[in-house]
């Protein structure tokens, strides 16, 4: 019986099949009571009126906003039943969780294994002992969804929700007797002709299978293996009373977590030449696989994937492969509306892709906890960069809660050590007063387990103790404070200063942007700044006294459904032309959307000119007239590489609009070249609507799933941001939506969310707005991989 850290991240992957281990997914029939039923650890209990589920799941669906966070907090039942292949014979059994939120007891065929505390990071139980070879199986897990104060980030008050239900997905492993726990490949001199990498294998060794083993390490780029290495080790029983885990700086601080924990062997990699490396601009990735050996024969083989890339501080400011990049981006909250975190890796990755793809962000913050492997898998192969940090929010509490957070930053760097993306660890609960005994220990662990990152500690005073390796500050105000330390990386700005909603008016819209602009203008004065994490990527769901009075913080740059709000066009347009030439206009075209008249069109455009046409809605075939041209504005922005064009609306005299109002065209170029145009229409009616899938293609396992979104614009395709009919959804296929029904147009846009049930087949989804008509998009749901357990 054991409750551990989970040893690594193919502990967790689709179904694997490789010599001496088995790793079977089990996210399907589940059945779930949203209350504590004590009968239901009985292996005979009768759970058919339980309902069936598939994971990720939520503990219970909740409106976008306007509820009462305490719909969630309530403990529930989770029972699944299986059978063990006839491959398991003679292994060793382990339940891998992902993440279920908060607290989870856990039960096999009636055997109580333990409870483990905390909903952020992965655990496990080992089952051998317990499990029916032949017959069946049944697991049960009690989960506390409530705001426990023993463990973070609880104990008084945090600004996020954190919902409930085993909210990620759930693996059965088999393993060998002896087996390979976990695998840290540690890239080495990538920048020279001769790099190479050190990999330090962990083995858990039984104590019946001890003695003289091997492992064998290669290197493979896609299928090629470049490099091989192999050494002979002696693996030896683990001590009988040994209760401390060699991973944390403490005690375990739960009596179920007595795990003996594995023998680390190092090997070298070399010889393998020049590497492609990993950049913002190129995912490259390779695989480590290590194969344990006896007597020539394999025992066990476990993988990792790596990027090769140089990463650190200066102070100068960040290095990524020799070259400083300053760094721009903004943080993250995983949640989503209806269902909180329960959302799968289709919808994990698309954030990834929305941050870097669409935003051109080149760091996200996981604030304020370690957030889904699908969503660091993603920036891995996208290029983007990664500050994870531990579960908190300013309060820490008694040192058995202390100890769980230790606990945290152990399973944090074990799980993800190993992702090129993740350049920082942040063991400090964001915004906390000092404490040095507790931070002395989260820097201790973080060093001890990984000597290849520095970690960080997320602060809102410069008066802080520094014992982390870079300066991590939180600062609202503006102008910004200096760097007070060589390595100084801003972590919070704008945020809850000035919450903006995708319906406010234009001077606030704009003056959002313009904050956003103004913050990076002065990171970018000075190479002492590292750069800067806005607050925030997306808007997201807090308790009743946070936020706007609906249960939800308006501090992304998108709303929660992330739809862009005009800020996001800032940095959206931050990138290289040659990437994406981007034309943002911060405002909608409205003469009377501020108080005293429309007084200054901001356009966020990575072009070096603007030339700005209107024309009479009043007259029919009226020609584009050229009323303005705009340059970027170097004078307040000075020292960014693609200022916003600002255009002083007063000096559009009437001898320039001869007619009035009317439609607006802004045409872009680089040099002398038109390169990119939008248009707006001027006449302040809804003409269309669009209604677009992020993807067209699922996978029938009960969990896939794709945001749908309906937007209602002018003739042109610009948003129209007043409109709020309700829109009404006809879901025709084996799916279900996920969302209101109708749903009122919130800034002229909602979406909702499709999810695959388990019969293969085809989607029909279809939007109708009161007077614009109808669209349907079609979804195909593709057969997926039967369970095996």
């Amino acid at each position: 019986m054991a409750c551990s850290a989970v040893g690594g991240v193919t502990a967790f992957a689709e179904p694997q099949r490789s010599t001496g281990r088995t790793v079977l997914p089990m996210n399907r029939n589940w059945r779930y009571k949203p209350a504590k039923v004590d009968d239901a650890i009985a292996p005979t209990f009768d759970d058919t009126g339980f309902e069936r589920v598939v994971l990720p799941h939520t503990n219970i669906e909740l409106p976008w906003h306007s509820f009462d966070e305490r719909s969630y907090s309530f403990i529930s039942t989770y029972r699944r039943r299986f059978r063990l292949p006839k491959s398991a014979s003679g292994k060793r059994i382990f339940v891998d969780f992902e993440g279920a939120m908060t607290a989870s007891t856990v039960w096999i065929n009636g055997v109580a294994l333990g409870e483990y505390k905390g909903g952020f990071t992965p655990f496990s139980f080992e089952l051998t002992r317990h499990v029916h070879a032949d017959g069946e199986n049944v697991l049960v897990v009690q989960l506390d969804s409530t705001e426990r104060a023993d463990i973070p980030p609880f104990g008084y008050e945090i600004d996020y929700l954190t919902f409930g239900g085993i909210y990620r997905e759930v693996s059965l492993r088999v393993v060998p007797g002896t087996y390979i726990d976990n695998i840290f490949a540690r890239p080495k001199d990538v920048l020279s002709d001769h790099p190479v990498v050190e990999v330090s294998c962990f083995l858990a060794a039984d104590p019946q299978q001890t003695g003289d083993y091997s492992i064998a390490a290669e290197l493979l780029d896609g299928d090629k293996v470049v490099a091989k290495a192999s050494q002979k080790v002696k693996l030896e029983s683990p001590a009988a009373d040994d209760a401390i885990d060699p991973y944390n700086a403490a005690p375990v601080y739960a009596s179920v977590q007595t795990r003996k924990d594995p023998a680390r062997h190092d090997i070298t990699l070399s010889d393998f030449g020049k590497v492609n490396l990993w950049s913002l601009e190129a995912g490259n990735l390779y695989t480590v696989r290590v194969r344990l050996m006896r007597d020539g024969a394999p025992v066990d083989e476990d993988t990792r994937r790596i990027g090769f890339r140089e990463a650190m501080f200066t102070d100068h400011g960040f290095s990524l492969n020799g070259e400083i990049v300053k760094l721009r981006g903004l943080d993250r909250h995983q949640t989503f509306p209806f269902v909180g975190q329960a959302m799968p890796a289709r919808a994990q990755r698309q954030d990834a892709d929305v941050l870097r793809k669409q935003l051109h962000c080149n760091i996200v913050r996981t604030s304020h906890y370690p957030q889904s492997r699908h969503f660091l898998d993603r920036c891995d192969e996208v290029g983007l960069l990664v500050l994870e940090e531990i579960p908190g929010w300013q309060h820490i509490g008694d040192e058995p809660w202390q100890q769980v957070a230790i606990d945290n930053v152990g399973r944090m760097i074990r799980r993800d050590w190993n992702h090129p993306s993740i350049i920082l660890w942040g063991v400090r609960i964001n915004e906390s007063r000092d404490n040095h005994d507790f931070y002395t220990r989260t820097n201790a662990l973080a060093h001890a387990l990984d000597d290849s990152r520095p970690t960080g500690g997320i602060r809102y005073f410069q008066e802080s103790e520094f014992l982390e390796d870079v300066f991590t500050m939180n600062d609202f105000g503006f102008p910004l404070k200096a760097p007070n330390h060589p390595f100084y990386l801003n972590t919070e700005f704008v945020g809850h200063t000035f919450p903006t909603k995708t319906t406010d008016e234009d001077e606030r819209q704009r003056e959002h942007t313009l904050r956003h602009a103004r913050i990076h203008n002065q990171l970018a004065s000075d190479p002492r700044y590292a750069g800067g994490i806005g607050w925030c990527a997306f808007d997201y769901n807090t308790h009743g006294n946070f936020g706007s009075g609906d249960r939800i913080c308006y501090h992304g740059v998108t709303d929660i459904f992330r739809e862009p709000k005009m800020a996001a066009g800032f940095y959206k347009s931050q990138c290289n032309p040659a990437e994406e030439v981007v034309l943002e206009p911060a405002f909608h075209w409205a003469r009377g959307d501020e108080s005293v008249g429309f007084t200054k069109a901001v356009f966020c455009t990575n072009c070096d000119h603007l030339k700005v046409y209107m024309r009479s809605q009043l007259e029919e075939k009226s020609d584009w007239e050229l009323v303005a041209e705009v340059d970027p504005d170097r004078e307040e922005f000075a020292h960014l590489k693609y200022p916003p064009h600002i255009l002083d609306m007063s000096k559009l005299h009437d001898d320039k609009i001869r007619f009035g109002w009317g439609d607006l065209r802004v045409d872009g170029y680089l040099g002398d070249k038109m390169v990119i145009s939008k248009s707006m229409s001027g006449i302040g009616v809804d003409r269309k609507i669009v209604v677009a899938a992020d993807d067209r293609e699922l996978v029938a396992d009960g969990a896939d799933t794709t945001r749908v979104v309906v937007r209602v614009s002018d003739e042109f395709g610009a948003p129209r941001p007043f409109a709020n009919d309700p829109i009404s959804f006809t879901l025709e296929g084996p799916a279900r939506l996920i969302g209101d029904n109708p749903f009122s147009l919130v800034g002229g846009v909602c979406a909702v969310w499709v999810r695959a049930e388990l019969t293969p087949g085809t989607v029909r989804l279809t939007a109708k707005h009161p007077r614009l008509g109808s669209q349907t998009v079609t979804i195909n749901l593709a057969s997926a991989e039967a369970e095996l357990v």
